[in-house]
């Protein structure tokens, strides 16, 4: 969250022609990195409903930030107020890297969601937000505003919605027939009263391919995400212990998933970003899995100090590890380095490594069982 809340001015000194102004935000939206930039109003009303019965679901899981501004979320005015309009802005992420299902179909390997490989996107749409917003300010002097960027209760999706930056996907991520889906989402509230652009339209269609590929099932009905399912939750949000009924079907997934993205028809038209902050960093988008396992905690920070994996810590970044490591064939070198943390001080941690090592002892059992000669009774 950035920017200061400024007073709302009595009287503006200068009359201010909005409809010039909001093609100017847009072009200078461009001239900033911004992929597309549009303006929405307040009105939240239907978007609320639908808040409120997720969480009465439970569909949160311990994400109890969702929960405590959810009426926030949903009433931007509450949120900052004398809020009028809400610029959105959407920001293309994906840098040159592995192809993604040759990595996720490679079990020795540690898949990375896509938009985690390189710089913390907070700290780049932060800084381009804030850019956004000076220049407003030296157009028509000081202003009423807050810009966000996944860092406070706003219902971005919506939000991009109704600026015409796309619609939200049965998979529920915001989703464009020009873009797909792999670009990032941001927001500065003002008192503005910008001209709103026309709401995007859904264009799913009938497709489910998003519904049928997860992993654990977490798509639970178009348009309906149960987090404590989800591999991201699990891997990003969750900070206790992954359930062990979703661990095999998480497989190498170390950090988000992608596969509600990667199968959507929409996602041919998704488009490089040129952003050197969002280049592969450590080469993460094609890593073993025991490679990683053997971080220390120093190398853990030194690397990704500035990525948005960091916010997890190295603790949560082991157990995700060591999850994946359970998942992948039976060598030496996933034994050794399993053993290796065996005593690690965490329990959290402990406990995934024990899971992995008695899943590969199972799958070795079973292999010497398959092998072994049969026995046969002799005459009566």
């Amino acid at each position: 969250m950035i920017g200061a809340m400024q007073e709302i001015p009595a009287r503006r000194s200068v009359e201010i022609d909005c409809a010039a102004l909001a093609r100017d935000i847009k072009r200078w939206g461009a001239e900033l990195g911004f992929q597309k930039v549009g303006v929405a109003d307040c009105e939240l009303g239907e978007a609320e409903t639908r808040l409120v019965d997720w969480l009465g679901k439970g569909y949160h899981g311990d994400m109890d930030y969702m929960a405590k501004h959810g009426a926030k979320r949903a009433r931007p005015a509450e949120l900052l107020p004398g809020t009028l309009r809400i610029i959105a802005v959407r920001m293309n992420y994906l840098a040159a890297a592995r192809p993604s299902w040759p990595v996720i179909n490679d079990a020795t390997k540690a898949f990375i969601s896509r938009y985690a490989l390189g710089r913390d996107y907070h700290k780049v749409m932060r800084r381009r937000l804030q850019q956004l917003a000076d220049r407003i300010s030296a157009a028509v002097g000081e202003f009423h505003y807050r810009a966000f960027t996944d860092s406070a209760p706003v219902m971005e999706v919506e939000l991009a919605r109704k600026a015409g930056l796309g619609w939200r996907g049965k998979h529920t991520l915001s989703l464009t027939r020009d873009a797909g889906s792999f670009f990032f989402l941001g927001e500065i509230y003002t008192d503005l009263p910008l001209p709103v652009d026309r709401a995007s339209e859904d264009h799913c269609g009938t497709c489910r391919r998003c519904i049928d590929v997860c992993p654990t099932g977490a798509i639970v009905a178009p348009y309906q995400l149960d987090a404590r399912r989800c591999i991201s939750y699990l891997t990003i949000e969750h900070k206790g212990s992954i359930p062990e009924e979703f661990r095999p079907a998480i497989g190498n997934r170390v950090y988000g998933c992608d596969d509600c993205q990667l199968v959507c028809p929409w996602n041919k038209f998704a488009q490089s970003s040129a952003e050197a902050d969002f280049a592969v960093r450590h080469g993460l988008d094609d890593v073993a899995l025991v490679d990683l396992f053997r971080w220390s905690e120093q190398e853990f920070h030194e690397r990704l100090l500035g990525s948005a994996i960091h916010r997890i810590g190295y603790e949560r970044w082991l157990r995700n590890l060591a999850v994946g490591l359970g998942n992948a064939p039976t060598t030496p070198q996933v034994l050794t380095a399993l053993r290796a943390r065996s005593g690690h001080p965490s329990p959290l941690v402990r406990e995934h490594v024990a899971w992995a090592l008695a899943r590969h002892r199972a799958l070795e059992n079973d292999v010497a069982g398959a092998k072994a000669p049969v026995r046969r009774r002799g005459p009566e």
